[in-house]
């Protein structure tokens, strides 16, 4: 198992062509530090200027659907039995778990209806309105475990969309293959029951899809400069095709149909726009003061952009790594070096990740409502939050345990549980509900 980030930090090379019962909730209780907004910590940038009232206003304006413009990144692919996810880089499931803190349900399976409605009760409280599906091809594990999904998602009024990963190395090959098939098997057949079909500014209509790995380059070198293919590695104008194809084929179907890339460099910019990409929703960037020069930079190309409200990074760490190893563990982000033994360093990392979440919506909703940028004349919103529920990578915003009701069992591993479990999904709760209802 890689992690997004240790996956595209293999490929960036310099490129050739440049549980819970069911019904039972965590209870509501005040948290450690309550919610007031977080002060910039020292040696970090300072948070952008947001007024939350304007752009609130100004987006309820422009988009009747507005809660469903804020997208939940979302992971079905654990299991119990057999184990799936739980167990990766050497972790021995139900206590050792592959997620640097425990959730508040425990280690589950994403095909257990209360875990589901669990979830999009959280989701719901949010206020955020759609879920973003990582797929992984057909008839696998993942795709199988969607049509429940949907129907949970559909009773609680949620829409879901899907983010289509490097499965194989044909993917790209596959690609409008796939968006045709998600479309027709989880919109058509269920007659758009749950399916996320966006409404622009200008009221157009249409659905949106993400992709992960779609512009890198042809050759990848290691730690050791030794280099070698990438297996996923398609020309742009491969995926011209494919994106042409998909448009062609929906034409009489949609408005139009948004083809999003995780680009997140200012140099691809023309290489998104040549793949045929309506522009990018790059995964995981966190340094979101360098936003503002990259939304500029696809503007420019007529291209779209959307950031992520996100908590930052605390990945769990490999075991049994080999010497020769190009593996280096990853840093928590916000960069900090934080002792996770003590109750204050974790309170600091709670503070941290607050701090992330509240500078990443500040500057996502100011550049998409900046008027001078392409997706304010687009009539285009979209802010992904990552995640729900990728725990290995330590982006949830599904609740964990309170630290004080860890196991005894779990207690040996070190897991980061904070004080107070609730933290993120109450701060984003906080903050969504000003802009969705001012």
């Amino acid at each position: 198992m890689v992690s997004r980030r240790q996956f595209l930090a293999s490929v960036a090379a310099p490129m050739a062509l440049r549980q819970l019962a069911p019904g039972a909730r965590t209870r509501g209780r005040a948290p450690v530090e309550g919610l007031a907004l977080p002060r910039t910590p020292d040696g970090y940038p300072p948070l952008p200027d947001f007024d939350v009232a304007a752009v609130g206003r100004q987006l309820r304006q422009r988009f009747p659907d507005l809660r469903h413009h804020f997208i939940f990144e979302y992971y079905p692919w654990y299991g119990t039995n057999p184990w799936r996810h739980w167990n990766g880089q050497d972790r021995v499931p139900p206590y050792d778990i592959a997620a640097s803190a425990v959730p508040a349900l425990g280690p589950y399976d994403s095909r257990d209806t209360s875990v589901l409605e669990q979830h999009a009760a959280w989701i719901v409280e949010s206020g955020a309105g759609a879920i973003n599906v990582s797929w992984w091809g057909r008839e696998r594990y993942e795709d199988r475990a969607v049509p429940l999904l949907m129907d949970v998602m559909r009773d609680y009024g949620l829409k879901v969309a899907f983010h289509i990963e490097p499965y194989h190395s044909s993917r790209t090959d596959m690609y409008a293959s796939d968006v045709l098939y998600l479309l027709t098997e989880y919109g058509d057949k269920r007659h758009w029951d749950c399916m996320l079909v966006l409404d622009d500014a200008h009221g157009r209509k249409g659905p949106v899809f993400k992709a992960f790995a779609t512009i890198m380059g042809p050759i990848a070198t290691d730690c050791h400069g030794r280099q070698s293919p990438v297996a996923l590695w398609r020309p742009d104008s491969v995926w011209r095709q494919q994106t042409d194809l998909v448009r062609e084929t929906l034409r009489h179907d949609f408005d139009r149909v948004w083809l999003l890339s995780d680009s997140s460099e200012s140099r691809t910019a023309g290489r998104v726009g040549a793949a045929g990409f309506d522009g990018i929703a790059p995964y995981g960037v966190f340094d979101y003061e360098h936003w503002p020069a990259l939304a500029g930079t696809y503007s420019a190309s007529d291209l779209l952009f959307s950031f992520s409200i996100g908590t930052g990074f605390d990945s769990i760490v490999r075991r049994n790594v080999p010497p020769d190893s190009c593996y280096r563990p990853p840093r928590f982000l916000p960069p900090a070096d934080i002792d996770w033994t003590r109750p204050d360093e974790r309170q600091r990392a709670h503070r941290l990740a607050l701090w992330q979440i509240e500078g990443s919506l500040r500057a996502t909703l100011n550049l998409q409502t900046d008027p001078s940028l392409f997706n304010a004349a687009a009539g285009f919103f979209a802010v992904y939050i990552a995640t729900f529920n990728e725990w290995h990578e330590g982006t949830a915003f599904e609740p964990m345990k309170d630290h004080a009701a860890l196991l005894p069992e779990e207690r040996p591993y070190g897991y980061h549980n904070p004080a107070y479990g609730r933290y993120r999904l109450d701060s984003l709760k906080t903050r969504l509900a000003a802009i969705l209802e001012g």
